[in-house]
This record gives C-alpha cells, structure tokens and sequence, in this order.
C-alpha cells in the first residue's frame, strides 16, 4: 500500500445512480447513491502478498473481475456519499491488511474447570431423573 495505507484516487471508480435512501423530491431526479470500484487485480498500490489477504478476507466482496464494490446511500448529496462510500473502501481495506493478532494457548482457569464439571454434574443428574421417571411410568401402565 502507499504511505498511510491510502488507496490511491486515480485507482478508485465512482458511478452513480439513483439513490433509495433519504432525499424526498430528489431521489426520483437526482442520482445520488455513489459506488466506488476498485480494481485489485490491476492495482499498483499493493504487492501481490497484500492482494492475496485481501481476497483471503473479502473474498465475498470482491466481483469475479477482481473488483472490489462499496456504495453508499446513506445521504442526500452525491458528494457526502462519495466521501462515505471512499471512507468505507479505505477502511475495509485497512481492517483486511491489518496483521491478525495470533492466539496464544492459556491454560483454563481453575473457576472455569469447576463450572464446567459443575454444569456436566447438573446436566447428568437432569438425565438421571428422567431416565427414573420414565421406568415408573412404564410401571404403572402394565
């Protein structure tokens, strides 16, 4: 990614179109939802290793051209749905590149171990009881 961890304007499409969100009169004239599309697969602001993670993490997002889609209709204006629909792309890319912290194995806590044996305990007695009071019912049928 550049410095920042920004993508780049000139890589970054905006269409519009007309918007189902808030606007009264306007939504039926104006074109107000904004879309930006981000090419990754021809994008020379990120390695091939950062490509990778983001299509590991936004797989689902991203269009069998390798087009990352984000649209915002959140405003009446065109241009604060622009401005929201880059601050999305911006962010979602952030969050996808961001190293995953690893997981280090702790041992389970002594109050944890006993709630769980305690709560085996509960579940084998509610077990129990039911096993006992379906023998006295087949009794009393016979």
């Amino acid at each position: 990614m550049t410095r920042g961890g920004k993508i780049p304007l000139h890589e970054i499409e905006f269409r519009t179109s007309h918007s189902s969100g808030p606007g009264g009169q306007n939504v039926n004239k104006l074109e107000t939802r904004v879309e930006a599309r981000w090419n990754l697969g021809t994008s020379r602001a990120i390695t091939p290793e950062e490509r990778a993670r983001l299509v590991a993490a936004l797989g689902s997002r991203i269009g069998p051209r390798g087009i990352l889609r984000v649209t915002s209709q959140r405003h009446r204006s065109q241009s604060r749905n622009k401005e929201a629909a880059l601050e999305r792309l911006q962010t979602l890319v952030a969050e996808a590149l961001a190293p995953v912290k690893q997981r280090h194995a702790t041992a389970p806590t002594r109050k944890s171990e006993e709630s769980r044996i305690a709560a085996k305990k509960r579940r084998s007695r509610i077990k129990r009881l039911r096993a006992l009071q379906g023998l006295g019912a087949a009794d009393r049928m016979e």
